[in-house]
């Protein structure tokens, strides 16, 4: 039997650069997402206002994705990426220029929605040119290695960017955090730049959109099982997201915006074990039971997070749930490369972010307006119990995926 190698797809070099830049600009998203949120908490006091956040990011990202998709499909995918994370690095510098010159304050918190607005649209393109282009850079036989150390490097990358941008704020302000959320993404264009890799997508015709989209569409919708997993996710989060009101749990909590950035850290610490034991193992056997357990484990958790009002206990638990969500990011992520022809995998990786990326942001919106009419430990136990929910009826509608064993096994 031959000897499994952890790092393989580590040892890729054109891999590594595109994880460093993966990880980099992940830490610069996630410190803003808590300055973001910390700065809104404290000038509204609303949680609907905190809600907005997500909603102003989700209404552009859904409405550009299937064109992203289309577009990551038919040009060199590097490219995209790389202009993407720019207009990345736009947006914080102009959330750093509206602090700055006192634009937010006194109420007045439009300036910040106008710029998450417009890096929703930056977004759409980045997230299916990352994952095409993660799967071109590797062999086939390493698609489970890559897609477990992307996910490890997100969650690790999302451990340090909500702790830094959390304590940088408590004790320097919401200008220096946007300073060092520029310095990062600067980083993240420089390592973008050094992947030598500017191909073509393979077997890339030139077709109309609509047709090169109902053709990504359509095999989708031929994928009972890829499209289980993404829909058992997506319910998932837009039930049992409880981060978007994470600042009125720290202020419940006691803690400042350095509680909030350990809090906002936590599920991705707890994630960041998942994946690098993932990651030293070699593929599941119950690939399907493990899929609904974690979804199931992610749903319970976040009950329990909703009573606690304990600091210590609620970071535990939202750690715990980080090492159960980050299971079936792993699943989904692996099946997608796995069952998805290279040609197509913009369009697909597209719908899977309108499934997945949306969901987060849609949750968050969804969060706010519960909390508004519920209060917010109520609002937050019902999306828990409604992932338990969407488990068990995902299990009745998809025995397949309930049975699966070996995710390379399914197309044998």
């Amino acid at each position: 039997m031959a000897t499994h190698d952890p790092y393989a797809a580590l040892r890729v070099r054109n891999f590594l650069w595109l994880i460093l830049g993966y990880a980099t600009s992940t830490v610069a998203r996630e410190a803003q997402i808590v300055v973001v949120g910390w700065q809104v908490f404290q000038v509204t006091r609303d949680p609907l206002a905190l809600g907005m956040i997500g909603l102003a990011e989700a209404l552009p990202f859904i409405a550009v994705a299937l064109y992203a998709g289309h577009v990551a499909d038919r040009l060199p995918r590097r490219p995209i990426a790389i202009a993407g994370t720019f207009a990345m690095l736009l947006s914080a510098i102009a959330l750093l220029l509206f602090t700055t010159s006192g634009m937010i304050g006194r109420g007045h918190v439009w300036p910040i929605y106008l710029v998450i607005f417009l890096s929703g649209i930056a977004r759409s393109f980045i997230r299916p040119a990352f994952t095409a282009l993660s799967a071109e850079v590797v062999t086939r036989d390493l698609f489970v290695n890559a897609v477990a150390w992307r996910s490890s490097t997100w969650q690790f990358a999302a451990v340090l960017g909500p702790a830094t941008g959390g304590l940088i704020y408590g004790f320097a302000g919401a200008a220096a955090a946007y300073g060092v959320v520029i310095v990062m993404m600067a980083l993240a264009l420089g390592a973008l730049w050094l992947i030598a890799h500017d191909a073509r997508p393979s077997r890339a015709v030139e077709m109309p959109i609509g047709e090169s989209l109902r053709i990504g569409i359509k095999f989708l919708l031929g994928q009972r099982i890829l499209l289980a997993a993404m829909t058992l996710d997506l319910f998932s989060v837009l039930f049992g997201g409880a981060v978007a009101l994470l600042p009125i749990f720290a202020h419940l909590l006691g803690a400042g915006p350095q509680g909030l950035g350990v809090l906002r850290a936590a599920p991705a610490a707890g994630s960041l074990v998942t994946g690098i034991i993932l990651a030293h193992r070699r593929p599941m056997r119950h690939t399907g039971s493990a899929l609904f357990a974690s979804v199931a484990i992610f749903g319970l958790t976040i009950i329990c997070f909703a009573i606690s009002r304990n600091f210590w206990i609620s970071l535990s638990l939202l750690a715990i749930s980080g090492m159960a969500d980050n299971v079936s990011v792993i699943i989904r992520g692996t099946l997608l490369q796995t069952l998805t022809p290279q040609h197509l995998l913009g369009r697909v990786s597209s719908v899977n972010q309108i499934f997945i990326g949306s969901s987060n942001e849609i949750g968050a919106f969804e969060s706010g307006v519960a909390a508004r009419i519920l209060g917010t430990v109520p609002s937050v136990i019902f999306g828990g119990v409604m992932t338990l929910v969407v488990v068990v009826l995902t299990m009745a509608w998809a025995p397949r995926l309930r049975k699966m064993r070996e995710i390379d096994a399914v197309n044998r």
